[in-house]
């Protein structure tokens, strides 16, 4: 787990200070080590936390003839197969690292040789001789890279704020990416809420020469085809097969190894999966607030954790801290996404590196396995439209109205978006359906300025929306929700996870982010792993002889929750946020009328997304805009 920066181009008499200041933006995503190498037309930068071959894995990385260079941030798991397959082709390897396996596999079979990748990773890699270069980054974004053309260079990092060293990159609002953010608090593809700064998008790759990009590259992507063949019991001992070894992989590190435990399904099996591996010793850790037992799911952390008999560690952020430290964790996180899960979060990655490197989580299961309450509430919706109707725009009922109403009790909670879901648009077509539910604009329009207004348009933002979750080739209702969530929303919660973790140089793991598991998911008949609208159905039933029951079948799941409601009664947070947002500072901006999140603040019920969103984007102004 690394930081990478470059400028790409004719070498000129300030790139490789340029590049070394840069790198110095990102040092705490490398803090054991830093390199830098140059030529004729690139300059590049690497900043290094040694997990893997400690001694031998600095970069970036030439290969023995000096003609091929490597930067990478990232792990390849499968580096050992990978390694024993090029060794047989005859390439003599001088360290142990999977950088060293990662830039033979390059060297050897081309942009093809990024398909047998199995990991997280962004890299850039010349062919010194031709000047040819690619940029790559993982199948799910784990790993981020973004880049921005500055004249006839094109820069490159790990994180925004390092391009902005560059003296041809500004910072500056883009309203194309404030509009999507308004909507879905995270921007859509490739485009950020900086103007000329773009992302590499999850599963492809840029290939170029000089400052010049030549062609951008698709090579992974979710495929719905459905496999009729198999049986249930097939996907459900593949699905186990697979998870074991992805843990397998996942654990493979030179330095000590934790787990992070919320208590849900998710991070107790990547937990319990990686403490069978490990045997005893395994740390964990979990956050949780004491302000009430709806914040508080420690217990079943710590049932987990005594089953496996790992060590566990626990840690309970206060308001004083979310004072002290949300604006610095906005500036780590570069622009603004998902919600106020990012808080906890960084605590429990601050208290995991006091004990451990690197820490496996359990991120991506909701979107791979259908976990959000939300799919729960479409599905409902689509089963009594089935009932009423007498008809399936699926092509087969994957939910019924019978099948669904055991599995309803896990809405409880949700009564006012179900609320809000049914007051308009009952039964329309899939697309409008599902926007409806994850849309945040409506109670954003309502408090912009007159003249900020046109940052709303629906239209617009609805085509982007539908543009990807109609992409792919399935009329399941659980597959399009899955895809859209996996493609948007899953890529902001993982920018989450990489700058928390790497702001406190700790390396954090996904083992359900795998390729093949997500392959095998996408195969399987819609209502064999959604059956009858149970949230995960499928996960629980390959793991139901590994995690204990009272976790496999508990239907109170948080989340992530903080309990801002009831800091916002008075107290710090009150008065942070009314100093925030009731600035001259804040009015000046002419976004959001005063009045109306004046009277915001002091609802009863404030803080939900509308007033975290706000922060947020003030936040972020302030580190970045002003």
């Amino acid at each position: 787990m690394c930081g990478i920066v470059g400028i790409l181009g004719a070498k000129t008499e300030e790139s490789d200070k340029i590049v070394r200041d840069m790198a110095d933006v990102i040092a705490h995503r490398g803090p054991d080590g830093e390199g830098y190498e140059s030529g004729e037309t690139y300059a590049v930068g690497h900043r290094r936390l040694a997990i893997i071959d400690l001694a031998l894995g600095a970069q970036p990385m030439f290969d023995e003839s000096g003609r091929y260079l490597i930067a990478f941030n990232g792990e390849i798991y499968n580096y050992l197969e990978l390694r024993e397959g090029l060794a047989q082709r005859g390439f003599k390897f001088s360290t142990f690292s999977d950088t060293e396996v990662l830039l033979a596999t390059l060297i050897v079979h081309g942009e093809e040789g990024i398909k047998n990748l199995g990991g997280m990773f962004a890299f850039f890699f010349i062919d010194t001789h031709t000047g040819k270069w690619i940029l790559a980054r993982d199948h799910f974004g784990v790993k981020p890279l973004y880049y921005a053309n500055a004249g006839e260079h094109l820069i490159f990092a790990s994180e925004i704020k390092a391009l902005f060293k560059h003296p041809k990159i500004t910072a500056r609002r883009c309203d194309e990416g404030l509009r999507q953010y308004l909507t879905f608090q995270f921007c859509l593809g490739e485009r950020t809420l900086f103007e000329r700064v773009k992302r590499v998008e999850p599963g492809w790759y840029l290939k170029g020469s000089g400052g010049k990009i030549e062609a951008a590259v698709k090579y992974w992507d979710t495929d719905y085809t459905v496999d009729e063949y198999h049986t249930r019991e097939y996907f459900i001992d593949r699905l186990r097969r697979l998870l074991s070894d992805s843990v397998r992989l996942q654990i493979r590190s030179d330095v000590p190894l934790g787990a992070y435990l919320s208590g849900g399904v998710d991070s107790s099996l990547v937990a319990t999966l990686a403490a069978d591996k490990l045997g005893s010793g395994v740390k964990t850790f979990n956050g949780y607030f004491t302000e009430s037992p709806a914040y508080d799911e420690s217990h079943y952390a710590r049932k987990v954790a005594e089953s496996i008999r790992a060590e566990a560690f626990f840690v309970a952020p206060t308001e004083d801290d979310f004072v002290r430290d949300i604006s610095k964790l906005v500036y780590h996180m570069d622009e603004p996404a998902a919600g106020p899960g990012l808080f906890p979060q960084y605590y429990v990655s601050k208290l995991a590196q006091q004990h451990v490197k690197v820490v496996l989580g359990g991120q991506g299961g909701d979107e791979i396995f259908g976990g959000y309450a939300r799919y729960l509430v479409g599905y409902l919706e689509q089963a009594l439209k089935g009932a009423i109707f007498e008809n399936q725009d699926e092509g087969k009922h994957v939910v019924t109205l019978a099948s669904i109403v055991p599995n309803l009790a896990v809405l409880q909670q949700y009564a006012p978006l179900m609320k809000f879901f049914w007051q308009d648009g009952l039964f329309a077509d899939m697309d409008a359906r599902y926007f409806r539910l994850i849309d945040r604009s409506p109670d954003i329009a309502n408090i912009l300025e007159d003249d900020a207004r046109s940052l709303i348009h629906y239209e617009s933002t609805f085509e982007e929306f539908r543009s990807v979750f109609n992409h792919p080739d399935t009329k399941s209702y659980i597959n399009k929700m899955t895809h859209f969530d996996q493609k948007t929303l899953l890529p902001a919660l993982l920018q989450v996870e990489d700058r928390v973790s790497m702001a406190v140089s700790l390396e954090s793991r996904v083992p359900l982010l795998d390729s093949r598991i997500v392959d095998l998911v996408c195969s399987m008949p819609p209502g064999m792993k959604f059956k009858g609208g149970q949230t995960k159905y499928i996960l629980r039933k390959a793991i139901s002889d590994i995690l204990l029951p009272d976790v496999l079948t508990r239907k109170d799941k948080m989340g992530f929750p903080v309990p801002l409601k009831e800091w916002m009664q008075k107290g710090p947070v009150r008065e942070f946020v009314r100093d925030t947002l009731l600035s001259e500072k804040f009015n000046s901006r002419n976004l959001f009328k005063k009045a109306e999140v004046e009277k915001l603040i002091n609802k009863e019920s404030a803080f939900g997304r509308q007033l975290w969103g706000i922060l947020c984007l003030e936040l972020w102004h302030r580190n970045f805009i002003d």
